[in-house]
């Protein structure tokens, strides 16, 4: 047995107990005559003592040989500590040392294990291992497992059953590169990664599975930030014989359950918005509702006043900033510049200085008098005191970037509060979206998403106006988790592929199997897929991901720490009949 007891719980109720403890070497405080040692585990830290007049003295000189990260095993009696810490549960006691066996010994570490540590980002990456010691990491994973937990318990509780689906499949197109698998055994032939297990949730729908859930890998092939790996983790559910009502509530519950059991916090209102009013009140389909700064639309009052740069532009909108009618010259032209950034893009910014005293001075008086500036005021609800800050220029991109504007404005004055939830839906989005440069239409979400029944027939005359049967859940101004309705007939899914540009070859070849499985009889079903990661992170109150993955990747897509990816040998190649060509 090498521990009787674990490093967090021993108290005062466990004085003149017996205990074999085992663990890592935090620190040491070597006093000449006594040496402290702070022994951690997962569980915590336990002060061990070593007293030259009570302890044996071989065992007194082994312990002034110990070294941070050393893995060591000690026996001894729980005693009542003189200098107690409160801060951490053992704080009342200590162990008075009376065996000592060093398990393992090790290297002083590139980093401090502590908190606060001194290893910058890409060597805590590369020694991830040791990172995971340090509580900040470590308690992120434990959190991570306990949302994981609470995931299954309420899922399994619905009567959703886990169902595993396959890592080696075909590549089928949904939206970005797929990691590919070469086969030994099919010579120049290929395996991809899922970007999701959407075809195989269907098929199991097709199966009378019912209710399916999956907390399962994905795999994109895509440029990567913060919030994005390329492998990630999604709660992946697919339910038979339901509407879109069926499946928001389900969700709606499960993220109450999850608010409630992991933050103690009720949450009872989940707004619905469509994509069409977020994209004109908030610039983008993930809207942070937990502050105001909705858009105001200009056009009527900005245009035809003699101002040349709002009469050209399609779209004139404002944001009113609360309380920063006292921003400085220097501040709003440091925003000016923020906004003129490659990253945003705008041209320039107008502003206008709602006064306490109910005047507007702005920054295009020689155009507007204070009755056009009263209704800008209005148009984006102003107060006295509050900024208003206009761009203009083409409708979407003008959007992204007054988006862009809110969403860093927030941030500086502190309005992301990372412990205030407001979950939402967005729901009504177009089912299809134009490439400007091929002309083609594309699915918004993926070929299998059903239109709603009232808007099939706009599909031969209009098909940018069709909405799809398809709805996500927004937190905190992230999409947190997307799904819709499918398609469950051969005749509706055929017509799809048609208007994606698909021939009848093309889609047999992709689809064939799933177009084959809906003649034997498809129920109606729809789904949803959470991302587990970011989700998890929200909910930690983190804005990155990393954190919360065991051994996550940098944004070159690289594993640091075991060196991947990396070539393999040329017998390999051979194998498996691929030659390079990096030329």
């Amino acid at each position: 047995m090498y521990r009787s007891h674990n490093c967090g719980e021993l108290n005062a109720s466990n004085i003149n107990t017996e205990v074999t403890l085992a663990g890592w070497v935090q620190k040491s405080r070597d006093k000449g005559f006594m040496n402290w040692v702070d022994l951690r585990d997962r569980y915590g830290i336990t002060q061990l003592i070593f007293d030259e007049s009570r302890t044996d003295k071989t065992v007194f000189e082994l312990a002034k040989t110990l070294g941070r990260e050393f893995v060591i095993q000690v026996k001894g009696t729980v005693i009542e500590r003189e200098a107690k810490n409160k801060n951490i549960p053992t704080g009342e006691i200590e162990i008075l040392v009376t065996e000592l066996t060093i398990l393992n010994a090790a290297l002083t570490p590139p980093f401090t294990i502590e908190d606060e540590t001194d290893g910058g980002e890409d060597i805590r990456m590369k020694y991830r291992y040791l990172d995971i010691r340090r509580n900040p990491v470590k308690n992120s994973l434990l959190f991570r497992h306990k949302v994981a937990m609470e995931v299954r318990k309420y899922l399994s509780d619905l009567d959703f059953c886990e169902v595993e689906t396959p890592y080696l499949i075909k590549s089928t197109p949904e939206g970005a590169r797929d990691f590919v698998v070469p086969s030994r055994m099919n010579e120049g032939q290929f395996y991809a990664l899922p970007q999701s297990p959407q075809t195989f949730k269907q098929l199991l729908m097709v199966g009378g599975m019912d209710k399916y859930f999956q907390i399962v890998k994905c795999f994109r092939d895509e440029d990567l930030r913060a919030d994005r790996q390329p492998e990630f983790t999604q709660i992946d559910c697919e339910m038979a014989f339901v509407e879109q009502e069926d499946i928001l509530n389900v969700f709606e519950g499960l993220t109450r359950h999850l608010l409630k059991e992991i933050k103690g916090i009720e949450v009872e209102k989940f707004p619905r918005i469509t994509y069409d009013y977020a994209m004109k009140t908030y610039g983008n389909d993930k809207p942070d509702i937990r502050f105001g700064m909705k858009f105001g639309e200009l056009n009527e009052f900005a245009q035809h006043k003699d101002f040349p740069v709002f009469n050209t532009a399609e779209l004139v909108v404002g944001i009113a900033v609360p309380g920063a009618g006292n921003y400085t010259r220097k501040e709003i032209d440091g925003l000016i510049d923020w906004v003129k950034r490659p990253q945003v893009g705008a041209s320039g910014m107008v502003y206008a200085k709602y006064n306490d005293d109910g005047t507007i001075k702005s920054s295009v008086d020689k155009f507007y008098d204070q009755d056009d500036l009263a209704k800008w005021a209005k148009a984006t609800e102003a107060n006295p005191g509050d900024m208003i800050f206009v761009l203009s220029g083409p409708a979407n991109k003008t959007r992204a970037q007054l988006s862009a504007l809110r969403m860093e404005l927030a941030t500086r004055l502190g309005l992301r509060k990372p412990e205030e939830f407001a979950p939402l839906w967005v729901v009504d989005f177009p089912l299809l979206e134009l490439d400007e440069e091929s002309g083609r239409y594309h699915a918004m979400h993926h070929p299998f998403t059903s239109p709603k029944p009232e808007d099939m027939a706009l599909l031969e005359t209009e098909p940018g106006k069709v909405r799809a049967n398809a709805y996500d859940m927004v937190l905190n101004g992230n999409e947190i988790g997307g799904g819709s309705i499918r398609i469950h007939d051969k005749a509706t899914q055929q017509l799809m592929f048609k208007y994606l540009g698909f021939t009848e070859e093309e889609a047999k070849a992709q689809f064939g199997f799933l177009m084959d499985a809906f003649q034997f009889g498809a129920p109606p079903h729809g789904g949803l897929a959470f991302g587990l990661d970011r989700l998890v992170a929200i909910l930690g109150g983190q804005e990155t991901i990393r954190d919360f993955i065991a051994f996550p990747k940098n944004n070159s897509g690289r594993d640091v720490m075991i060196d991947a990816p990396a070539a393999i040998d040329d017998s390999q190649l051979k194998e498996l009949s691929i030659k390079l060509d990096l030329n």
